[in-house]
């Protein structure tokens, strides 16, 4: 009976993640709520390993969905070779990654112990939650510069990297960042969207295979079916919740997400100052 509690408890954890982390709004945010009513009954280590392994499910539905553009060989009349185009898309990726490991990796013990707290969430959420709004304001009349991956020139795709390294303050949110940083830099919601999705997949890897790592022995086999399960369902929301991102975007600004990291943000802080999160 623990177990399948315990089992129901993951599959709900994999929902959320799985749609808060391509939508902008904040894993760490809605984590933060959740494991104040849904706490794993399990050690402080493996929550830790949990949280972001299970973001591997979440890449492998951008790995499936975006196939096409992601897979450089191809087998043509017999000859099997590399297209070009991917290949370049790849040295972007890792060009925009270099950020990361430089700068955020370095910091990353550091940040988790000095600023993963509500506030410093509630705050993160609130700030982008306004500059998403007051960006999608001030581009409402303007014409997109970059719209194709082709259109993206590598200094532009590491100045998008820079970006990515403001989420390693928790309640950013990681493709919050991304996102936010390469519609200020001229590109379309669209492609915004999808190379924070290709960018995704070496940090988030990178991540897990961290805390993989690190905590190797903090899981037994129960502990691993749990990792299982929530990849799986991860892997199943991000799915769908990239296709609708996708859709959404092509029609609708991002000025919803901001609204909503708003509210999120002053639930948080006022959660943490009135009732008091769970040391």
């Amino acid at each position: 009976m623990d177990f399948l509690l315990e089992i129901i408890k993951v599959i709900f954890l994999g929902i959320v993640e799985g749609i808060t982390e391509w939508l902008p709004i904040s894993s760490t945010g809605h984590m933060i709520l959740f494991d104040e009513f849904i706490t794993l009954n399990a050690s402080k280590e493996f929550k830790d390993l949990f949280f972001v392994v299970i973001q591997l499910g979440a890449i492998f539905a951008v790995i499936v969905l975006f196939w096409h553009k992601l897979w450089p060989f191809t087998n043509d009349k017999e000859e099997y070779y590399m297209k070009t185009p991917i290949m370049r898309l790849w040295v972007k990726v890792i060009i925009a990654t270099l950020p990361t490991v430089i700068i955020a990796l370095p910091l990353d013990n550091w940040m988790e112990e000095h600023l993963f707290n509500s506030t410093v969430v509630s705050i993160a959420l609130i700030v982008y939650g306004v500059l998403f709004i007051l960006i999608e304001n001030r581009n409402k009349n303007l014409k997109p510069k970059i719209n194709t991956i082709t259109q993206l020139s590598f200094k532009m795709a590491f100045f998008i990297g820079v970006f990515q390294v403001l989420a390693t303050v928790p309640g950013t949110s990681r493709s919050g960042s991304t996102i936010l940083g390469a519609i200020l830099l001229g590109c379309s919601r669209t492609f915004a969207a999808e190379f924070s999705f290709f960018l995704a997949i070496p940090t988030m890897f990178g991540a897990s295979l961290l805390k993989i790592v690190k905590y190797q022995g903090a899981f037994g086999m129960t502990e691993f079916v749990y990792l299982i399960v929530g990849m799986a369902v991860s892997f199943i929301v991000s799915y769908l919740c990239i296709k609708f991102l996708m859709d959404f975007v092509k029609r609708h600004d991002f000025k919803v997400f901001g609204y909503y990291r708003i509210i999120l943000g002053i639930i948080v802080l006022l959660y943490g100052f009135t009732i008091g999160f769970k040391s």
